[in-house]
């Protein structure tokens, strides 16, 4: 990348430099051209040479925003858990919105996003009130997820208040450990699997607490990306 930056570089000055040149000797030939205008052209030249610059140095962008690119047959990711609860949390795979504000699909509690392991289509979203409301619908979502299904789970607002030992248990065959630690008003993020063979290690917690709080009564927003490995046949 590096390299490409540097060629179109050497590119963009030897454009500008014989653009000057040309300029000059048409300035030459006409002695009746006054000092603004020459002035005005050179403006202009070095607005366009700033232009291309920033496009020979500006870095790349990875799918879904993240840091750096995916190996292959992996899939990239990103995601990111409400603020309080003002702003919904994001799923991203493969720089495809699952969930968002935006999208109008999340809400309140533990919001699942199910992706094919060896596609990596979008199979499902759904989300699960933890406060209002019951966690036997999120138990029973959790017992239809079929093996090789990538697994996706940010909260929002409260995420924790109605689940129970059960619910929390199924959570972890999918590779989480912070789920049995999961209190009031936690954020959290996870992005496992069924089927998982060893724990993930695509998981942030923050805990409620009242010390520390970026918002009052909730903890700052997580945010994770990474690069899922594609399920292999």
């Amino acid at each position: 990348c590096f390299l490409t930056g540097a060629a179109k570089l050497v590119v963009v000055i030897a454009i500008f430099l014989l653009t000057f040149y040309v300029i000059s000797q048409v300035f030459e030939i006409k002695m009746d051209a006054n000092l603004g205008h020459i002035f005005a052209y050179l403006w202009i030249l070095s607005k366009i040479l700033f232009y291309f610059l920033l496009k020979a140095t500006k870095p790349p962008r990875y799918k879904c925003g993240i840091s750096k690119a995916c190996p292959e047959k992996h899939f990239a990711f990103k995601m990111s858990s409400g603020a309080a609860n003002v702003v919904g949390p994001k799923i991203c795979v493969e720089d495809n919105v699952l969930m968002s504000g935006v999208k109008n699909n999340v809400g309140r509690g533990i919001n699942v996003a199910l992706v094919n392991g060896k596609t990596g289509e979008l199979l499902d979203t759904k989300f699960f009130d933890m406060w209002g409301g019951d966690v036997a619908p999120l138990i029973e979502f959790l017992k239809t997820i079929q093996d090789g299904t990538i697994v996706l789970m940010a909260t929002y607002d409260d995420g924790a208040t109605k689940l129970n030992e059960e619910a929390r248990k199924l959570i972890s065959e999918l590779g989480s450990t912070s789920i049995a630690n999961l209190g009031f008003r936690d954020n959290w993020v996870f992005c496992g699997g069924k089927g998982i063979k060893t724990k993930s290690p695509f998981e942030q917690h923050i805990k409620n607490n009242k010390d520390t709080n970026k918002y009052e009564g909730w903890p700052e927003v997580v945010e994770m990306e990474g690069c899922i490995p594609q399920k292999q046949d």
